[in-house]
């Protein structure tokens, strides 16, 4: 990291436009989230016994645990193999994690049908080691409590040698500072066990929720469904790790006007088009060994979303990301990554709604006004955490100057919040 970049709270006010709109929809969500908790599935979502999951698995749960995949992949560069350079990016990465795992949690009980019964699997006596489900369940649990003891030597940054509580509560000031140190020494020392668990995890659940689809042979398109799925599914998150975090990156130096961080986007990207070669050339092994090939030919609209899924989310990243020009373009980079975000949110849709038909389906799935709403509104109010908390905490690094975000330029000197 530069001398000239530091994490730092960024100066700026909470409520901008967009901020407002997200909001508004935020509330629609919570206002949906709070009626289904309250009137059920069967009232408030087109689910039925023979599409028994709908947008809150495909997207809400399997496209956001892909996507929150930008925390374990860069803190395994930066800190397992010891690519400081990228040190600057792991805290945002870890950030979007954090939500994106909290958030997928939140959603998931919204379609759980007794949610009440959420904790069940903090039980032993309640293990199942034969389910997948318990073995996503487990490692997304912990790998989430991981994330908040990962995320809290910033936390402690930010408030330690700042403790000043008013009036009465003036008096726990010393006991609130020396309990910071203590757990900031005692994390220092750890926190490397945890962030190699963390890895571990990730990779366990990724893989697994692919493998909830492998015990439905004849209910899913040959296009999708295949005994590597739970490969696909690992390769796939890895793949979007690094675009979900330029992603991130780019999206909040434009919205808060401060410089990219460029040289180091650039030089994270150049990983992706090596996975993103690795999952289409097994994809196509697989295609071809299952002699699966002959559907994408087929007028269908299985073969339009696998051909539109593979194209934009794949090959077209994966050809742009390859040229170094590119790489070190902000427009390009922005481009690629949206494309390969695009590409995993059609993978998980397709694979959990379009590849899946029941035997006995009397109709179509389409989500209710209450599903949309919900979904909308978790990606909302997750974007005005990460908003509310990269304002007041050290997340994002940045060079001590404004950016104009349309000419690529310096602007001034900029006032930055200690």
């Amino acid at each position: 990291m530069s001398n000239h970049e530091v994490p730092t709270p960024i100066n700026a006010k909470f409520f901008s436009k967009g901020a407002i709109i997200l909001s508004f929809l935020t509330l629609i969500g919570a206002l949906g989230y709070i009626y289904r908790l309250i009137y059920g599935l069967d009232t408030t979502t087109n689910l039925s016994n023979q599409y028994p999951w709908g947008i809150w698995i495909a997207i809400d749960v399997a496209t956001g645990v892909a996507l929150a995949a930008g925390g374990f992949t860069t803190a395994a560069l930066a800190d397992i193999f010891h690519r400081n350079k990228y040190h600057s990016l792991t805290r945002p990465a870890l950030l979007t994690a954090m939500l994106g795992y909290t958030f997928v949690v939140v959603g998931l009980l919204a379609d759980l049908g007794k949610y009440y019964n959420v904790w069940h699997p903090m039980l032993p006596s309640m293990w199942q080691g034969n389910s997948v489900l318990f073995e996503v369940g487990i490692c997304v649990m912990i790998y989430l409590t991981i994330l908040y003891v990962e995320f809290f030597p910033i936390v402690i940054e930010r408030f330690m040698g700042h403790v000043n509580l008013p009036g009465l509560l003036s008096k726990y000031n010393s006991l609130i500072e020396s309990f910071l140190k203590i757990s900031n020494r005692t994390l220092y020392r750890v926190l490397s066990l945890f962030i190699i668990a963390g890895v571990v995890l990730s990779c366990l659940h990724q893989s697994s929720l692919g493998t909830l689809m492998v015990i439905a042979p004849y209910k899913m398109h040959p296009l999708w469904y295949t005994p590597i799925l739970p490969l696909l599914f690992l390769l796939s998150a890895l793949s979007v790790g690094f675009p979900m975090v330029i992603f991130e990156s780019i999206l909040s130096s434009w919205s808060f006007k401060i410089k990219p961080e460029i040289k180091t986007l650039a030089s994270i990207a150049k990983y992706t088009p090596i996975l993103l070669f690795c999952y289409l050339s097994i994809k196509v092994a697989d295609l071809a060994i299952r002699n699966a090939f002959g559907y994408i030919g087929e007028t269908s609209i299985e073969s339009f979303c696998f051909i539109l899924e593979m194209v934009i989310g794949v090959i077209i990243p994966m050809v742009i990301l390859f040229q170094r020009d590119k790489r070190h373009s902000i427009k390009y980079l922005f481009l690629s990554a949206l494309c390969i975000i695009f590409g995993i949110l059609l993978n998980r849709i397709n694979v959990f709604l379009v590849a899946y038909t029941p035997p006995y389906s009397t109709g179509y799935y389409f989500p209710s006004f209450v599903e949309i709403a919900v979904t909308a509104g978790l990606i909302s109010g997750l974007i005005l955490v990460y908003r509310f908390m990269v304002i007041h905490l050290p997340v994002i690094s940045i060079q001590r100057v404004k950016y104009n975000a349309v000419t690529d330029t310096p602007k001034s000197e900029s006032t930055v919040k200690a």
